[in-house]
């Protein structure tokens, strides 16, 4: 067996190696060294169609590889960062309300995330209220249903930002960090409305 008859035997058992691998990272590298040994095995053999294939996936499978590590660092600082959600605020628009308005009710159509500036915003179902800093409407915005799962209601005047679910969902794709950021805010909402709703459903007088 000559040499150039050990790289076909070589490339073509990188390409099987690549459907053992349990990661995107992995398979990746290995078609990687695949497209150096069909290239060199091409050359050698004069085996252009072989050649011209390997010399066009072996730049292609390098950028996805890099893509995949560039993604993999993003996700590891996503996860050691706590945002604050005043890092929406110049990409919201003010809103104001007076005491007693309603701001969305329980079904109404999600399609915008609020924070609260100034005053205080009541959630009667669940007998909860978020003030100055806080965001609401998450949960509504990034559910199936896609509706809101409790009336919100001004408890006094209050001050508003708002931003679109286009423009979060926008915002979320450049930042990894932001969609780590409300996938623990909505996990923690989600847990606490449900252990208000049963505590408030405890303190409801039964029917007589």
């Amino acid at each position: 067996m000559t040499l150039i008859d050990g790289l076909g035997y070589l490339a073509s058992a990188l390409v099987l190696l690549t459907f053992c691998m349990s990661t995107m990272l992995s398979l990746r590298a290995v078609a990687i060294f695949s497209n150096l040994a069909f290239i060199s095995y091409g050359l050698g053999d004069r085996i252009y169609p072989v050649l011209i294939l390997h010399i066009i996936l072996l730049p292609l499978n390098v950028v996805l590889l890099f893509q995949m590590v560039r993604l993999l660092r993003k996700a590891k600082r996503a996860a050691a960062t706590d945002l604050s959600p005043n890092w929406l605020q110049p990409f919201m628009q003010p809103k104001h309300l007076k005491a007693g308005e309603t701001i969305f009710r329980k079904g109404d159509d999600a399609d915008l995330l609020y924070m609260v500036v100034s005053g205080e915003v009541r959630f009667p179902e669940i007998d909860r209220g978020v003030s100055a800093g806080e965001l609401f409407g998450e949960i509504g915005l990034f559910s199936l249903e896609r509706r809101r799962t409790q009336t919100a209601q001004a408890a006094t005047d209050v001050e508003l930002l708002w931003i679109s679910d286009g423009a979060l969902r926008k915002l979320c794709e450049r930042n990894p960090g932001l969609s780590l950021y409300f996938l623990r805010l909505t996990a923690t909402r989600m847990t606490e409305n449900a252990a208000r709703a049963i505590a408030v459903g405890a303190a409801a007088p039964s029917p007589a």
